[in-house]
């Protein structure tokens, strides 16, 4: 089971959310205040959903310390005020995605099930511990380990794994790629999956990534 820690003074919203997560399957921590959150911060969890303002320590300060304590953990911003702004400035302190407040509660279980999928796959189908190759591949610590060697991975990097892992000696296209890695907020160029591929390659030299030109990429795995 997930865990999530749902950071959101607003009691009756807080309880709210907390309900259509764990009807989800989620396991949910609430917190009203930023201190609070703070001091559970060396638990990790596999999701922090954060509202920005809150009424000490606010979601920006918190997200630093989220990524300073594990840059990998995905992080949800919600937010009333200056939407266009805290949307950037979420962004750029590494949040996954971003809610206008007010949203139905219904939308949050859907990005959280995105991001869930997109970053630990389907846990049904997906086993926690898988190999690619010679290398290990552990969900849960979203890290590679080559023998006794732990191997660290970007976000980015890692989902990608994850989906050429998922559909190994299928050939997926770019666009396909950028749907399920990057998801349907992003906005840059296509040329990030080329980029994130070519690092894939040079930190796990073993793997075999095709590129069929003009179609999209193959992971090639020993039937």
């Amino acid at each position: 089971m997930h865990t999530i820690y749902l950071v959101e003074d607003e009691e009756h919203l807080n309880h709210l959310l907390k309900v259509y997560l764990e009807k989800e399957g989620y396991e949910v921590v609430s917190f009203y205040d930023g201190e609070s959150a703070m001091q559970r911060m060396a638990h990790s969890p596999d999701l922090w959903i954060l509202d920005i303002m809150l009424p000490d320590i606010d979601g920006y300060q918190l997200i630093k310390a989220i990524k300073e304590h594990n840059h990998f953990t995905p992080v949800i911003f919600m937010s009333a005020r200056n939407q266009e702004l805290d949307r950037v400035i979420g962004l750029e302190l590494g949040s996954d995605d971003y809610l206008s407040k007010p949203f139905l509660p219904r939308e949050l279980v859907i990005r959280t099930n995105k991001i869930m999928q997109r970053l630990y796959g389907n846990k049904e189908e997906f086993p926690a511990i898988a190999q690619v190759e010679d290398y290990i591949v552990d969900l849960k610590q979203r890290t590679v380990f080559d023998g006794n060697q732990k191997i660290i991975l970007t976000n980015k990097e890692f989902a990608l794994l994850l989906y050429f892992t998922e559909n190994k000696n299928t050939v997926v296209t770019r666009e396909q790629i950028l749907e399920k890695v990057w998801g349907d907020n992003y906005f840059g160029s296509d040329r990030v999956v080329d980029d994130t591929i070519r690092r894939l390659r040079k930190k796990l030299v073993r793997i075999q990534i095709e590129t069929l030109y003009g179609f999209g990429y193959k992971l090639e795995v020993p039937q």
